[in-house]
């Protein structure tokens, strides 16, 4: 069996001074302050699936805040977003409301998908949906750089659109995959895969799981498109390499292959102790933690102070425990509508 061994990445070159000058204080203090609401968002609803008051499973995104948070400030939220089942992170960056996710988390009818969708399945007018199929959304995404591309055609002009799509490297593996990105390369559509690379596939890791790596960069030229590698704990490296191949495939139409190397410091769902990585492991993984990397060259810039990331994440933290409050005081849904957008109504009973 493959041993771990220590990669090698090439990183996407990036210049702090200069994403820094082109971001300035303000969107950097916006970045923070949601990767803070991702951070708080995610401890309080973990402890509310602890108390038994959320069901299913439950997949945290502390640790990788930085990955999606970097790709729609570089991007904008007018692209076609899909994610795995790991996909708190991207509803509230797309513009879910706490109170909407929290609500849905608790099965609630007042929730991002009336309660019936739970954690791995949020929704909103760009995002096409957390998926709990392993690479269920990279058939989903490539249909719809499809779709951009034929609307560009028809209507004879430049479009602004990509679609992106999010997944674990444990995906990689998945059939789904592999045809995806080939006709995206043959049809040279619109589309930005990312892979974000936490190393551990459930209890497996990626060296045990991919018969190479880097996968961006051994993946991408068989499918002849590009493959970048970004630091998934740096949100300055992530907006860079973002930023770059988000102009570059709205030039080209060319889709393109993006490994994101990342950490997550929870276990693959709240219920897995990660009992297959040590206690320093872990520890050192916290070190790199993307929001403290981030406050540290706010404050090195003089952008933020310490009483001011205080009361930053305090104030996140307020509208996690305001929308679980809430959660808890909605109406559970009615069973009545139970099969309500479930299968098509009959002609017989629409009669």
């Amino acid at each position: 069996m493959k041993k771990q061994t220590v990669i090698e990445y090439n990183f996407f070159p990036s210049n702090l001074e200069k994403e820094i000058a082109l971001l300035g204080k303000n969107k950097l203090l916006f970045a923070l302050e949601q990767m803070l609401l991702i951070r708080n968002f995610e401890n309080r609803a973990e402890g509310a699936y602890l108390q038994g008051k959320i069901g299913g499973f439950f997949h945290s995104y502390i640790g990788q805040e930085a990955v999606q948070t970097a790709a729609v400030f570089a991007m904008g939220k007018d692209q076609w977003w899909a994610t795995s089942y790991r996909c708190h992170a991207l509803a509230l960056l797309l513009g879910a409301t706490p109170i909407e996710l929290m609500a849905e988390l608790l099965g609630r009818i007042n929730g991002n998908a009336k309660g019936r969708g739970g954690s791995m399945h949020f929704f909103t007018e760009q995002l096409l949906g957390g998926y709990g199929i392993v690479g269920g959304q990279i058939p989903i995404s490539t249909g719809a750089a499809f779709s951009i591309k034929y609307k560009q055609k028809n209507a004879l002009k430049e479009s602004k659109q990509v679609s992106v799509c999010f997944f674990g490297e444990g995906a990689v593996a998945q059939g789904s995959f592999h045809e995806s990105l080939n006709l995206a390369s043959l049809w040279d559509l619109p589309c930005i895969y990312v892979i974000e690379n936490n190393h551990w596939g459930m209890g497996t890791h990626v060296a045990r799981a991919l018969c190479l790596e880097p996968i961006a960069e051994t993946k991408a030229p068989s499918f002849n498109m590009k493959g970048y590698t970004l630091d998934g704990m740096d949100f300055f490296n992530c907006y860079a390499g973002f930023s770059s191949a988000f102009e570059e495939v709205k030039k080209t139409s060319r889709p393109i292959l993006i490994e994101v190397i990342t950490e997550r410091f929870k276990g693959h769902s709240i219920s897995d102790p990660a009992l297959y990585r040590s206690k320093d492991e872990l520890k050192n993984n916290m070190q790199k933690d993307p929001i403290f990397l981030l406050m540290q060259v706010m404050q090195k810039a003089n952008m933020i102070t310490e009483s001011e990331y205080q009361f930053l994440n305090q104030k996140q933290k307020q509208i996690a425990i305001d929308a679980l409050k809430y959660a808890n005081q909605s109406s559970w849904p009615d069973l009545v509508t139970l099969g309500q957008d479930v299968f098509a109504p009959s002609e017989e009973n629409n009669t």
